[in-house]
């Protein structure tokens, strides 16, 4: 039979530590609550645990990739609600691991299970599953073990947890109508460059028109997507991959996030996030009762962004040299200049340029197949393209540098989250005040999400009424050429 050692109090206070022999865990527990003990820690002896584990080591099933977070609220959600009706954590862990399909939670549970019979504690065993259980989940557990109130913990790591992928599933919920409208636009101007828009530049070239600046554009536009429609998925691609190894490198990850955080448009929506999930996390913590440098840490690892990363680390600097939280914070929130950033805003700006410059020498080389070495009719247009390439260049990089030359001093964390965290430090409110900036910025997160939805849809509507304008201008200027001329020479 096994053996379980126990920690409880008696009726006076007293500490007990004994061993006792049991069936199972439930029964230990129960034999130790007849002898008018409270339980504060059982666990299956070490030996005799590492027998049975050994002996008796349940296969793991294959699973690819990381838990989902929504699996994982659920089963914090459930384990809250078991541990809330009395029920010990290993059974508890049983229940939950048994009604999961197969996947890296279902694993990560069953090794968690090991690990308690061993005599670990849930923050230990959970320690060593980090792919699906984060610093700050360990850290929450292992904070409610320590204050005997880890009911109480799970049930404020749900509702965090359960705040988290609300905000992101409204953000991506948002944004499925306007990506879904805009891929169909970008199909239907690509058919229309590819299979229409050929066939007028044939009867063009047949007829020997001289074709205005407009038409030469849309001519070379439908050359470019003919001849290089490979370019339109493998670019996103290479732009995606080169960002991903220019992140790898501490700078370039910091120049990139500091341009992120400021783009236009996106940029506000994104530091809202960020604010809200990070003052969230910080006041989950505090209220856990884990040490303020520990949670300082641990929100500025789940923080996800490098200019974020670095605040909190000159926070926690100043907090070892006798500093509060908000004075620091105010002081290190400023923007700054980073090279790196600097590159991305340029990158940006002349970006429209590159892809006008790319249109423009193909219809240059378009306009040097002319027979006879005479002068090809539409040298002019095509020159007159390029020039426009190289302006939009030049414009593009000089606004866009001098926009974030203009936002080197702007910051982060303005005033509000300052102030309120000044407050909180004051009157002992620490936490509630953080609950606050983080539900204020969650609102703002959301307000902006469903501003930015509705903005999207007149705006591609606008889009695609240009685009679609500019074409029938371009193709007609040319065809009313023609039927002038034809009607002149009759």
């Amino acid at each position: 039979m096994p053996m379980y050692q126990f920690e409880a109090m008696d009726r006076t206070g007293q500490e007990i530590k004994d061993v006792i022999e049991a069936p199972s865990e439930e029964d230990a527990q129960n034999t130790i609550k007849g002898m008018g003990y409270f339980v504060t820690k059982l666990s299956l002896k070490k030996g005799a645990a590492q027998a049975t584990v050994a002996g008796a080591k349940k296969k793991r099933p294959f699973a690819m990739g990381g838990a989902k977070t929504k699996h994982i609220c659920t089963f914090t959600r459930q384990l809250s609600i078991l541990q809330d009706a009395g029920l010990p954590i290993l059974r508890s862990l049983r229940i939950l691991e048994n009604n999961l399909k197969g996947g890296k939670l279902k694993n990560a549970l069953m090794d968690i299970c090991d690990e308690i019979e061993t005599g670990s504690t849930l923050s230990e065993a959970m320690s060593k599953s980090p792919k699906v259980f984060s610093r700050l989940y360990v850290n929450m557990i292992k904070a409610g073990e320590a204050g005997g109130a880890l009911e109480t913990i799970l049930q404020r790591l749900a509702e965090f947890l359960e705040r988290a992928e609300s905000l992101k599933r409204k953000v991506k919920g948002a944004m499925i109508y306007p990506v879904a409208v805009v891929l169909v636009a970008t199909g239907i101007l690509a058919g229309i460059m590819y299979f229409i828009v050929p066939t007028f530049k044939k009867m063009f070239d047949e007829f020997e028109l001289k074709l205005p600046a407009p038409t030469v554009l849309l001519m070379a536009m439908s050359d470019y997507v003919v001849n290089y429609f490979w370019l339109m998925f493998l670019l996103p691609v290479v732009v995606w991959l080169i960002g991903k190894l220019i992140r790898k490198f501490k700078h370039g990850r910091m120049g990139f996030d500091m341009f992120i955080i400021k783009v236009p448009v996106f940029g506000s929506l994104v530091e809202k996030n960020i604010l809200a999930r990070t003052t969230r996390t910080l006041g989950t913590l505090v209220t856990s009762g884990v040490p303020i440098l520990e949670a300082l840490n641990i929100t500025r690892e789940t923080s996800g962004n490098a200019m974020f990363e670095r605040i909190y680390t000159k926070v926690s600097e100043a907090i070892r040299e006798g500093e509060t939280i908000a004075k620091p914070m105010k002081e290190n929130s400023y923007l700054g200049f980073h090279p790196m950033a600097l590159f991305y805003w340029v990158w940006m700006g002349m970006f429209p340029g590159i892809m006008m410059l790319s249109v423009a020498l193909t219809a240059g080389r378009g306009a040097g197949k002319s027979a006879d070495g005479a002068p090809p009719k539409n040298a002019g247009g095509a020159g007159q393209l390029l020039m426009m390439s190289l302006g939009a260049l030049a414009i593009g990089a000089f606004v866009c540098a001098a926009m974030y030359l203009l936002k080197t001093r702007s910051r982060v964390i303005d005033d509000l989250v300052v102030n309120m965290i000044d407050v909180g430090e004051e009157t002992g409110e620490l936490d509630t005040m953080l609950y606050k900036i983080a539900d204020n910025y969650d609102e703002e997160v959301r307000v902006m999400t469903e501003g930015l939805t509705k903005l999207i849809e007149p705006l591609l509507i606008v889009f695609l009424g240009v685009a679609v304008g500019f074409i029938v201008v371009s193709l007609f200027m040319p065809l009313i050429s023609l039927i002038t001329n034809l009607s002149g020479n009759k």
